[in-house]
């Protein structure tokens, strides 16, 4: 757990970073750092750093950059990470949810049919709406 808990600060010493927690099958688990490298080669000063839970397919991604700019490295980023999790099966979210910043990416590893029962059982759970609002499920109207 050390060496696990260590990475974020040490990914933080090297710039500012970006993060994705997913999952994927064990067949492609390692394949998304793989295929993320590939794509921010040639950018200076990028670290591309995978790890995480093989049992269960968590995936942490980290990304370190000098600087934060999202029309530099975001937009290379996404929807690319999305797509790829998508189509190698896997969920845009995993140990840590969806949160506020992904919960409009859900729809790519899961369909209406499941967001609105995923609705559905929230409701039950949380009539009024007040249990982190926005943090589980997106809007109704919020598109990918």
């Amino acid at each position: 757990w050390h060496l696990s808990e260590g990475m974020p600060e040490a990914m933080a010493k090297a710039g500012k970073v970006y993060k994705y927690d997913v999952s994927l099958p064990l067949a492609s688990y390692y394949e998304l750092v793989e295929a993320v490298r590939e794509k921010m080669a040639g950018m200076a000063d990028v670290h591309v750093v995978g790890w995480g839970h093989i049992g269960d397919g968590n995936l942490h991604l980290n990304i370190s950059v000098p600087e934060y700019d999202d029309a530099k490295y975001l937009s290379v980023l996404e929807p690319f990470v999305y797509e790829f999790v998508r189509d190698h099966k896997g969920s845009v979210s995993a140990e840590h949810g969806l949160g506020l910043m992904k919960a409009g990416k859900i729809r790519y590893s899961k369909s209406e049919e499941s967001v609105a029962m995923m609705r559905k059982i929230k409701a039950v759970f949380d009539p009024k709406g007040i249990l982190n609002p926005y943090k589980m499920l997106p809007p109704v109207e919020v598109e990918v």
